[in-house]
């Protein structure tokens, strides 16, 4: 009995070491053989993922489908637990006007109760940029900017936010704004990014509250150098307001 106990023991021990060994791997970047693969990946749908291949299996009615699907009305996604972030990450408060639905084909979004075309916009003038600008942070904010900027509007608007983007010198399309001339609030400027304004479509879906006024920032520059320049003492060359002619919301009372 005790050898046939022996014997047991002894095979259990090759087997669990063959197992310890057959999971090794040279390769750095593997987790070797996975027991259970659900502990070390979620199961959980990814955005842009094509699912067609997964792990060299292969299946043709996923493949190239849409992952990164539009999520629920009224959703709001995580974005930490910094308080100033989450408030500015929050749904916007403007609303876009009834006109939008046609001509920047905003179709089942909340419209304002209003019939003036730009009462959203003019109450817009008095929302301040809440990204505040420091001789510390001022180099990562003009980057990030440009990066915005180049991936987003450049083609239109140009390097210089002169609106002579490649778009527009080769006549494909017109009516893009001279941004250095611009004479809006930065809250006007960030609601015609949000939801388009005259020829420019919303860019909402493609860039969040947080970039659109880091681009605020951004094109401040193209309407006066010192913009985002500090002295030796921290102190703004300008502010954005002594940058532009800033735009005093009119008081409209809604149609009913």
């Amino acid at each position: 009995m005790n050898k046939i106990l022996k014997t047991i023991g002894k095979v259990s021990l090759i087997v669990i070491a063959g197992f310890v060994i057959g999971s090794c791997t040279s390769n750095p970047d593997s987790s070797g053989l996975e027991y259970m693969p659900d502990m070390y990946r979620s199961p959980a749908i990814e955005p842009y993922v094509d699912y067609g291949e997964v792990r060299g299996r292969y299946n043709i009615d996923f493949a190239t489908n849409q992952s990164a699907l539009t999520p629920p009305s009224n959703t709001i996604p995580f974005y930490g637990i910094d308080k100033e972030n989450v408030m500015m990450m929050l749904p916007y408060n403007r609303l876009p006007s009834p006109a939008f639905a046609s001509t920047h084909g905003l179709f089942g979004w909340n419209f304002t109760k209003s019939t003036e075309l730009d009462y959203e916009y003019n109450l817009a003038a008095s929302d301040v940029n809440p990204l505040k600008l420091t001789a510390d942070n001022s180099e990562a904010m003009f980057l990030a900017g440009k990066n915005l900027y180049t991936a987003n509007c450049l083609h239109c608007h140009g390097e210089k936010g002169d609106g002579n983007g490649p778009m527009v010198v080769s006549g494909a399309y017109s009516g893009a704004a001279n941004l250095s001339a611009l004479t809006i609030a930065d809250g006007q400027m960030f609601y015609s990014i949000y939801y388009g304004k005259n020829m420019m479509g919303a860019h909402a879906s493609l860039v969040n509250k947080k970039e659109i006024w880091t681009l605020v920032h951004y094109i401040r520059k193209f309407q006066n150098a010192e913009y985002g320049t500090f002295s030796a003492d921290g102190i703004a060359a300008v502010v954005s307001k002594d940058t532009t002619k800033t735009v005093t919301a009119a008081v409209v009372t809604p149609k009913k």
